[in-house]
């Protein structure tokens, strides 16, 4: 990617949507280009600036076509610049909490079905109680990391154990990468 590109594929995305109405314009992951703004003297921190600027600048003359809708997602919200969340630019903020308990049961059941799970040793209830603050993509990472358990040891199938290791080593992950900045 060269410099201006970001702001440009901004543009187009706009243009685009604008020839297509009715239409939605999705941007995932908006803290990637919607940081809160600093100086900088790194040309690639700029240009994620510059992005930004452009984004801004659609959303301030997108308000008065009521076809054209803008949805952004984020996983970060702390980190976005303040001027994206004034009104007129993105005016819902929609919080999707962590899942309930019987539904990270429902969740763990649902990822680990293609699995051969030993149904009278694997508590779902006991695992869905130990994973409190998991996501869903999180929760699968738990059946995954216990599919590879149970290969390291050569099982044939998945003991409650390896859930249980299983989370250890996702929850290690999840504390490791909160450290955002250091």
């Amino acid at each position: 990617m060269f410099i201006g590109d970001g702001a440009k594929m901004v543009r187009d995305a706009f243009e685009l949507a604008k020839e297509k109405a009715p239409a939605i314009i999705f941007i995932d992951e908006l803290d990637a280009i919607g940081t809160k703004r600093f100086d900088s003297e790194l040309s690639g921190d700029r240009e994620v600036q510059r992005t930004m600027l452009e984004l801004l600048n659609q959303l301030d003359g997108f308000s008065s076509d009521d076809r054209i809708k803008v949805i952004a997602a984020t996983n970060r919200p702390d980190v976005l610049d303040p001027a994206l969340l004034r009104s007129g630019r993105l005016d819902r903020k929609i919080e999707l909490p962590h899942p309930s308990e019987d539904a990270r049961e429902r969740i763990l059941q649902i990822h680990a079905r293609k699995m051969t799970v030993n149904k009278a040793d694997v508590n779902f209830r006991e695992l869905a109680r130990s994973t409190d603050d998991f996501n869903g993509a999180q929760l699968k990472a738990v059946c995954v990391e216990a599919g590879m358990i149970a290969l390291r040891r050569n099982a044939s199938e998945l003991q409650h154990e390896d859930f249980v290791q299983g989370i250890a080593a996702v929850q290690a992950k999840k504390k490791s990468s909160l450290n955002y900045f250091t």
